[in-house]
């Protein structure tokens, strides 16, 4: 077989199976043993494929101001969890319950997610391997 076609069938394999690669479940990048909470105003939004990421400024009891990244599920499973695009704004005071990553940066897995007006949205991802819903199982 001649080599473009190789390399040309490399890449096309790359960038079909590289974005499969990217999305995980639970337990791959975060621990279950390790919940936190996160109070927060949220600075950044990222709302696409294969998880929404929103990034928080968290004040610490010693007053420093700490940037965390919360993960949640796809797009299409927060919507069909109640979430809407503008659920979550720029500027917005949140709750975030979740779970800490294994690697100890400041990324979290947003399972539930307190909005400014009190409502709590799940945000993890149905069969994603992670703990239950902590709405239905009556918080943290």
């Amino acid at each position: 077989m001649p080599s473009n076609i190789r390399s040309l069938m490399f890449i096309t394999g790359f960038l079909v199976v590289g974005p499969l690669l990217a999305h995980h479940s639970f337990s791959a990048e975060f621990d279950g043993s390790k919940p936190i909470e996160l109070k927060g105003v949220v600075r950044r939004i990222e709302w696409a494929n294969p998880h929404v990421y929103f990034y928080i400024e968290v004040k610490t009891a010693q007053g420093k101001i700490e940037n965390w990244g919360c993960e949640t599920g796809g797009p299409g499973s927060l919507l069909r969890q109640g979430w809407k695009r503008d659920s979550l704004k720029v500027g917005d005071a949140v709750t975030v319950n979740g779970y800490r990553a294994k690697d100890g940066s400041k990324l979290a897995d947003a399972r539930l997610v307190t909005l400014p007006d009190g409502r709590r949205v799940w945000g993890g991802t149905p069969g994603d391997g992670g703990p239950g819903d902590p709405a239905k199982r009556g918080g943290n």
